[in-house]
């Protein structure tokens, strides 16, 4: 561990938020966000902030800072080892965390154009570390969400961001179909509204159907601990805490369905993966969505 720790670079210790279900929400100043520097040992600028979200219930509300560790130099598709330091505003690691969705830690790790999404489950290794190995697919910015609850008190939401560096391949123009096919698996997306406005609840609906015999999937299975999970994310120049939503599945969706109550803050396109359990592998479904 010494010798990846002389290795590494500290890219950022970013934005905290508060989450739940629903959408993390600023309440004041836009916040800014640090790069990695891709020079050892040096280290992004610190930001952090408090967010408020409803039904946080009677959980204590802290703010909390994680750094991202990472090499120095990124090779895109080669495994790389990760390391998340959590702490509190005074720099002290922070020991113990409660399970939530059956793990201590969600990182979402996206590449800033929203074409590259993976969901990871990294490894708790004491004094506030976590660790876990991931793979970038090409040069460009990435962007971590790490989501992690700090024992007795209310969800967080950390952003990290790295650079990988190379040149990099321009995106493909955004696809707003809503019928995909993922391997064997045919999904239709559906919205309650015909026109998702911001701020108003709407429903999202996943049609899941086998490819073979187009019925409507039976063999769905709980994915940690739910239905499905949903990890929407607004278009931006700038990836941040109030651009991250997670759903968590309603339940009593019809056979073959998974469905998510979501609200869209800000007019703009938004990335959204679903994902389900089809007996034993993971289904990601990916779709855009407008909000006007």
């Amino acid at each position: 561990m010494n010798r990846f720790l002389n290795a590494i670079a500290i890219t950022t210790t970013l934005i905290l938020a508060q989450s739940c279900s629903l959408l993390v929400r600023d309440e004041g100043k836009p916040i800014s966000a640090a790069t990695h520097q891709h020079e050892e040992h040096s280290m992004g600028e610190i930001n952090h902030r408090e967010h408020s979200t409803s039904g946080a219930g009677d959980e204590k509300k802290a703010l909390t800072q994680a750094n991202l560790k990472v090499p120095s130099i990124i090779t895109p598709n080669k495994s790389i080892p990760i390391l998340i330091d959590v702490q509190d505003l005074d720099g002290k690691e922070i020991a113990k965390f409660d399970i939530f969705q059956e793990k201590l830690m969600h990182l979402i790790l996206v590449s800033d154009d929203l074409q590259f999404f993976s969901h990871l489950h990294p490894t708790y290794k004491e004094n506030g570390q976590f660790e876990v190995a991931a793979r970038f697919p090409q040069a460009g910015g990435y962007t971590f969400f790490s989501d992690y609850k700090p024992a007795g008190q209310a969800e967080q939401v950390s952003v990290l961001k790295t650079q990988v560096t190379g040149n990099s391949i321009a995106s493909p123009e955004i696809d707003l179909n809503r019928n995909k096919k993922f391997n064997n698996t045919k999904v239709n997306l559906a919205v309650s509204e015909p026109t998702v406005k911001v701020g108003k609840e709407v429903t999202i609906m996943f049609k899941l159907e086998d490819t073979f015999n187009n019925q409507p999937l039976t063999d769905l299975q709980p994915y940690l601990g739910e239905r499905g999970h949903l990890v929407i994310l607004r278009q931006s120049t700038l990836l941040k805490a109030e651009d991250y939503i997670h759903a968590h599945a309603l339940k009593d969706a019809p056979v073959g369905q998974v469905h998510f109550m979501a609200s869209f803050p800000q007019p703009g396109k938004y990335k959204l993966w679903g994902q389900f359990n089809r007996n034993g592998k993971i289904v990601t479904a990916d779709f855009w969505i407008n909000a006007v």
